[in-house]
């Protein structure tokens, strides 16, 4: 049966490739307060997104709220180490990372971090947490078992959205006010390089292409979306994408590229070789910047809410109550 079901995997990805993305549907969550980072954990099926003062945890398979990890001032999300049965949540307003039991969804310790803790990211090759910090201009690293900080490496700027190459031992940071990336040694827990992200500017979302080498970076100032070689710091490809940028995405069985922007847009761009084209402008919701994928599926999950309309010299009008919930969008069958 394994070459069958081999076979059905690559007709499946290859037709996800293919397909226009679309709306599945909308996961109403609830709720008040504003949102940040969501995170996917594939083999538990379970989404995780930051909303208020806590993370919100969505079981995948019945596409309904399954609990809540509480007592997080500032979320902004929650990496997760599905293997070690740990999450990480970083609370900003306390300057501390919470480490989570993934089953029960309970604070097992809280740790110190640089200030404001922001983007977070697990590394499993030395199976240690990453907290980037925005105040602090530095990243904290914790033990992902003891949940003990193990190194503070400053990045030498304010840090977003971050990657990991496991195989190379580099995590790569975007550095936002200095329009570059940083290497840092897993092992060594230094910063090896700064990468220059120009002619792109202020880089927010990330992500990466391990089996090609390549970086994907959502680019606010310039309302680009680069590809950089990760193993050069050279940018290869860029392609226009929305208006204010903040998440990324990489589906590494259809390669396919995701820039999701608060102008309700989310770009579809197709990696071949060192070329990047643009496939689908997919219409979303105003204010659903934030994005993750579920690689196993092929969706993509937003953040997003109802508002009331603007009144005069506002943005955007006031968040509707209750009108919390998760768009998923995903290729035609």
């Amino acid at each position: 049966m394994l070459p069958v079901l081999f076979s059905l995997a690559v007709i499946t990805a290859a037709s996800a490739a293919e397909a226009e993305y679309h709306l599945l549907k909308e996961i109403p969550v609830g709720g008040e307060g504003g949102w940040d980072y969501l995170s996917v954990d594939s083999a538990g099926q379970r989404l995780y997104v930051s909303h208020g003062t806590k993370v919100v945890a969505i079981d995948l398979a019945k596409d309904v709220v399954a609990g809540e990890v509480t007592n997080t001032p500032g979320v902004h999300g929650m990496a997760v180490a599905p293997e070690l049965n740990r999450g990480l949540v970083t609370c900003g307003r306390e300057n501390k990372g919470a480490l989570v039991d993934l089953k029960t969804l309970q604070i097992l310790s809280k740790v110190e971090t640089g200030a404001n803790p922001d983007g977070m990211l697990y590394e499993p090759g030395q199976k240690e947490f990453y907290t980037f910090n925005g105040r602090g201009e530095s990243a904290t690293v914790i033990d992902a078992q003891s949940g003990k900080v193990v190194a503070t490496i400053p990045v030498g700027g304010k840090p977003e959205f971050a990657a990991v190459d496991v195989k190379a031992g580099l995590v790569f940071n975007n550095i936002e006010d200095k329009n570059e990336v940083v290497v840092i040694d897993t092992k060594t827990h230094t910063v090896t390089n700064h990468w220059p992200i120009a002619p792109n500017e202020e880089g927010s979302g990330l992500a990466f292409d391990e089996a090609n080498h390549h970086l994907f970076i959502g680019c606010g100032g310039t309302k680009t979306m680069a590809m950089m070689d990760s193993t050069s710091g050279k940018i290869v490809a860029s392609v226009p994408i929305g208006d204010g940028v903040d998440a990324n995405s990489f589906d590494p069985a259809t390669k396919l590229a995701f820039a999701s922007c608060g102008d309700g847009t989310v770009t579809i761009a197709k990696e071949d070789g060192d070329t990047l084209t643009v496939v689908q402008t997919l219409k979303t919701e105003k204010g659903a910047r934030t994005m993750t994928i579920d690689p196993a599926t092929h969706k993509i999950y937003l953040a997003s809410a109802k508002f009331d309309a603007p009144t005069s010299g506002q943005r955007r009008g006031k968040m509707q109550p209750g009108s919390f919930k998760i768009l998923v969008y995903g290729p035609e069958k």
